[in-house]
């Protein structure tokens, strides 16, 4: 038997004041006046339906993202790039949010992967009064959002979690305008800042952790361009376990006379899914006939990347890194077997296959849903004599017979692409990120704590001073530091305790 159908719900009130009806009308007219509507403009600008009943986290935060005018950098539909509900799973696939929702911290991640500059607060690591300051600080400006995670039936509304952004705030009455996501079932409302508190200061069942509130703003500088956290696989949580609880413990426990026992100590014996656990952030288009020229926005992120590669491989860290590689495995195979994908013809079919899902909707990161045909070709092109641009072209299938043909535009280093191997070094090289560029680039998002366990003093200092941040390059510590914030807010679901 089909179940009935809902046209909306009423709105509880009290405790809720419907943001249309005349008491709703006469705050919003009051808080005008006091100024602290200012951010209510760009987010109603903005303001979208969750285009799915689950998707109120992405929803709220892709809201956010165009009240900032942050570019995604990526196509949404035709030429026009544009936050949607249905972009945002770079940390989380949507047919597992469709199902059962999204996680306060992946939301936090997702904000921050996408551009945003984010401060995530749980009720339990907050206070009402801190709260209320961050409610006026946003509302009296268009430079910050707040987004809310709470239990509707605080307000006896129906449902559980919920997030939405705040519009406003009144003063005298102390109460904050809700734009909820879910439009289809209640309107924005007014409720009372404390009730939201007490709706917020509840647990979520899923995590078993608090929910809380999110400061979203812009970031002073460009977001990670070269890598990022993926945490879409199941197995992503026992990475951020291993890497957080048992490399500790490894290091504490076991006699460590130098750095390569210090990496065999760490990477000897992961979970296998710390393979895909940091990994690179492709550029890809749509392919287009004959049309290989790139855009000056391409080139320019191109040479960051390059850069980015440069810096890394320049680090004393890096040096130890692929020594270890190199002893551990020969050459070549070593990357083989560690990384999988970076003898060419595999790489070129990996690449082309996570074009294709970036583009179809289907992953941006992650396990690729499409599949790679023939026709892969690899081309390398001079964008400038600095910074040369492997392109990746091929044409993929995605739901049976559909076909859509993906250019991905790799960095390329300035090394013969032909050559494979620098065994004096041991690593691979060419158009894409090696493993050990990855792992050197993972070692230094780790919090420094993570070493302090070792016991041989001269080593330990030995580490940190490998592994400290302030002195990197720009670009390189941006990076890092993206990385580290990505896996504090990753942290947070599963309870471990981490320090940016």
């Amino acid at each position: 038997m089909a179940s009935p159908s809902i046209y909306r719900r009423t709105l509880p009130s009290p405790p809720a004041i419907d943001f249309s009806s005349h008491e709703g009308k006469k705050i919003f007219r009051e808080a005008l006046a006091q100024g602290t509507m200012e951010g209510f403009f760009k987010l109603i600008s903005y303001y979208q339906t969750q285009s799915e009943p689950a998707y109120c986290g992405l929803a709220t935060v892709a809201v956010v993202l165009n009240a900032l005018s942050i570019d995604p950098g990526r196509k949404w539909k035709g030429p026009w790039r544009w936050f949607d509900d249905s972009m945002l799973d770079c940390c989380e696939p949507l047919d597992i949010i469709k199902e059962k929702g999204i996680t306060f911290g992946k939301v936090a991640c997702l904000a921050q992967c996408n551009g945003a500059k984010v401060g995530a607060f749980r009720s339990n690591e907050s206070t009402i009064d801190n709260f209320r300051k961050h409610v006026i600080s946003c509302s009296s400006s268009e430079d910050c959002h707040v987004i809310v995670s709470y239990h509707r039936g605080t307000f006896n509304q129906t449902g559980t979690g919920h997030f939405s952004p705040i519009g406003g705030y009144h003063a005298e009455r102390d109460m904050v305008l809700i734009l909820d996501v879910a439009r289809f079932k209640y309107p924005p409302h007014w409720v009372p800042l404390t009730l939201l508190w007490n709706a917020m200061n509840t647990i979520d069942e899923a995590t078993g952790y608090h929910r809380g509130y999110m400061i979203i703003s812009r970031l002073d500088r460009t977001p990670s361009i070269l890598y990022t956290v993926s945490c879409r696989h199941e197995g992503w949580s026992s990475v951020a376990r291993f890497l957080t609880e048992d490399v500790p413990l490894l290091l504490k426990f076991e006699d460590l006379k130098d750095i390569q026992e210090v990496l065999s100590s760490v990477f000897k014996s992961p979970p296998d899914e710390l393979r895909g656990f940091i990994t690179w952030v492709a550029e890809v288009r749509r392919q287009e006939e004959g049309n290989l020229t790139l855009s000056e926005e391409e080139i320019g992120r191109l040479a960051i990347k390059a850069d980015i590669l440069e810096q890394i491989r320049k680090t004393a860290l890096f040096r130890h890194v692929t020594r270890w590689l190199d002893s551990e495995y020969p050459c070549c195979n070593a990357i083989a077997n560690v990384g999988d994908k970076d003898i060419l013809p595999g790489l070129a079919a990996s690449v082309c296959c996570q074009g294709a899902d970036l583009l179809t909707g289907r992953g941006r990161l992650g396990v690729s849903a499409a599949k790679c045909c023939s026709q892969i070709e690899i081309k390398h092109l001079n964008a400038d004599s600095e910074n040369p641009v492997t392109l990746v072209s091929g044409m993929v299938t995605h739901g049976g017979s559909s076909e859509q043909g993906v250019d991905v535009l790799v960095p390329s280093c300035q090394t013969d692409p032909s050559s494979f191997c620098l065994s004096s070094e041991g690593r691979c090289i060419g158009m894409h990120p090696s493993t050990a560029d990855a792992l050197t680039v993972l070692l230094l998002a780790l919090p420094l704590h993570t070493w302090s366990g070792i016991k041989e003093e001269k080593l330990r200092v030995e580490v940190t001073s490998l592994l400290e941040t302030e002195n990197l390059p720009p670009l390189l510590q941006d990076e890092v530091w993206f990385l580290r914030e990505q896996l504090h807010f990753l942290m947070t679901d599963i309870g471990v305790p981490t320090s940016l």
